[in-house]
């Protein structure tokens, strides 16, 4: 442990260091594992558990709760899954579970994660106003079947081996028929070892970059929606971020919860 905490104190005190991105994920994980020591608890070894991201530069070793809750802060449905997961997927689960559990849902408030073109389509065939802006790196028009998912707290993409990108460029000139586009830029040391760079990334290549169309015709329907007094309303009217937040830190207790009783080896009902 005192190793552990001069490490932590060299790197923290190395600014060019600590911004690498390797060395930040590793340094993220180690910092986390020192609290949780500290704190009495033992470190998990979860094989199912992955790295997500809550922003740029922080990172978290473990899982997801993606929650629907009525505006009375009444959890209606969940869905658990491993850190890495993008938000956004999880709408048409949840909103699959509310049907089961009896609950009819005539409007979805969310953030920009969940505005995406697969969630529009769900939400018109389930007649559903889904009072969520659009974010232009998700209106683009990349494949939504090829693995890289959008992280919006990070504002970066992330690749299917769980690499995130470290930087975004705009790219394209303003067009009336022609779309700017972002690219993301991978660091090209974890692809060349990477496990799945087949298909992904090119041999001898120096750059790695991931293309995203900034806004596509999809997605007029919902801007014009934007523009209504009724959207307006809702999305401002409705203090959705602290009641989510508020909500998943009761979960997140009820977890730590569980995951103590089970080191313990108690049973749990």
């Amino acid at each position: 442990m005192e190793y552990c905490r001069s490490l932590s104190s060299v790197i923290q005190a190395e600014e060019l260091l600590s911004s690498y991105p390797v060395i930040k994920e590793n340094f993220n994980y180690l910092l986390e594992a020192i609290e949780d020591i500290s704190d009495h608890y033992i470190l998990s070894h979860d094989r199912d558990a992955r790295y997500g991201h809550k922003t740029k530069s922080t990172a978290f070793f473990g899982y997801k709760t993606h929650i629907a809750l009525t505006e009375e802060r009444i959890i209606t449905a969940a869905v658990v899954t491993s850190g890495e997961k993008n938000d956004g997927k999880q709408m048409p689960q949840l909103l699959e579970e509310n049907k089961n559990n009896g609950i009819d849902v005539d409007n979805v408030i969310a953030d920009t994660a969940y505005c995406n073109k697969r969630n529009l389509e769900v939400c018109k065939t389930g007649d559903i106003r889904l009072v969520s802006r659009l974010h232009p790196n998700l209106s683009g028009t990349h494949d939504p079947n090829d693995g890289f998912t959008f992280n919006k707290d990070a504002g970066m993409f992330v690749c299917p081996a769980g690499h995130m990108s470290y930087k975004r460029n705009r790219h394209g000139k303003k067009i009336k028929n022609s779309n700017q586009y972002y690219a993301y830029y991978f660091d090209v040391k974890k692809c060349i070892n990477c496990i799945r760079k087949k298909g992904c990334y090119k041999e001898g290549c120096k750059t790695k970059s991931y293309n995203v169309s900034i806004k596509t015709p999809e997605q007029e329907k919902q801007i014009l929606f934007q523009k209504t007094i009724y959207f307006r309303i809702r999305n401002k009217g409705t203090r959705l971020k602290p009641r989510m937040q508020k909500s998943n830190s009761v979960l997140d207790i009820i977890r730590l919860v569980i995951m103590a009783l089970k080191e313990w080896k108690c049973k749990v009902p």
